[in-house]
């Protein structure tokens, strides 16, 4: 029997401008000492931000620390080959209380090039929107780089962007290259590559609290759009009861969704990887071996690589988990 176990971190809280409360009052976060938060950051690699153990007996550890020690145990043998001890996804909440700056990000191949590191594509799922609240994912039509320019030039880049009215269980993919932003009432679970690179487009002449512009990335951005137009830039799936259902699948994460009534048994023996669980709604029983862990709603988990088949038991009615993993 190996002693490792599933993870639980303590969240990184971050105050935003555009932030709120909504993540203390939906998710059960704490964050006393900020007035806006707006992010918070349930399982972290990045750099100086990475990810500290909240439970158990490596609790007080960070993630990076625990990859050096046990290596493909917590990751999986060709996770921890191509990554090393970074771990490869960030999960986090976002609150936003104010619209979003709209951004692209770039590729890994322009990212590698431009910044020595890897790109960011992404996932959103909606945990709660206020009504009529709405999202930019993509542009509204088909268009190029020179047209792009044109509007964008003339300050009338929104009227080429494709917004969403969304509601709670929406799901939009967010690849390297498209244009986006989330706006303001609300709150969504992100899965996402782990990087920080980031091109701000667009922020509507907002101010930070010392009266300065936000910094724009204008050229940089142009060269990583991806001009593609899409006729549907939602996810559409169908949930089932106690079977997961597939959200998203791409190189670089796989995304299902579990409405839990009942007990159900997980197998990944077949796949080398990490799973984690982001639990949305209700409180379940995690059990492996002889032994259990109790997930609360709004607490994520990371299950190491080892622990390839184990149980997860709603308590008290329905539960809704992201279960994300490395296919």
């Amino acid at each position: 029997m190996n002693n490792l176990y599933p993870l639980k971190f303590t969240p990184i809280c971050k105050d935003k401008i555009w932030g709120g409360n909504k993540l203390n009052e939906i998710l059960n976060k704490k964050y006393p000492e900020l007035p806006n938060c707006g992010e918070s950051w349930e399982i972290s690699g990045i750099q100086d931000e990475v990810s500290i153990v909240s439970n158990g007996f490596l609790k007080g550890n960070n993630l990076e620390e625990l990859i050096e020690v046990y290596m493909g145990d917590i990751v999986g043998e060709k996770i921890y080959e191509k990554f090393g001890t970074e771990f490869p996804l960030l999960i986090k909440y976002i609150d936003a209380n104010d619209n979003l700056s709209i951004q692209v990000h770039p590729n890994d191949e322009l990212s590698l090039e431009r910044h020595d590191a890897y790109g960011k594509t992404e996932m959103w799922y909606v945990v709660q929107a206020d009504p009529g609240a709405n999202l930019i994912s993509g542009f509204n039509r088909k268009i190029d780089k020179e047209g792009y320019l044109k509007y964008f030039k003339n300050g009338q880049l929104e009227e080429i962007l494709n917004y969403e009215v969304v509601k709670a269980g929406d799901v939009f993919f967010m690849p390297a290259g498209r244009v986006h932003a989330i706006g303001k009432g609300i709150v969504v679970a992100e899965i996402q590559q782990t990087s920080d690179v980031t091109y701000r487009i667009y922020d509507f002449n907002r101010v930070d609290d010392k009266g300065n512009p936000r910094e724009l990335h204008t050229e940089l951005a142009v060269d990583a759009i991806d001009y593609k137009f899409e006729s549907n830039y939602r996810t559409d799936y169908t949930e089932v009861d106690n079977d997961p259902v597939k959200l998203i699948e791409c190189q670089y994460f796989t995304t299902n969704i579990l409405t839990l009534t009942q007990s159900i048994e997980r197998d990944f023996t077949s796949l080398d990887t990490f799973v984690i669980y982001v639990c949305l709604d209700g409180e379940y029983i995690f059990q492996w071996e002889d032994q259990t862990i109790s997930v609360q709603k709004g607490e994520s988990v990371l299950i190491p690589a080892l622990i390839d088949m184990f149980t997860l038991s709603p308590v008290n009615g329905n539960v809704k988990l992201l279960e994300v993993f490395i296919n």
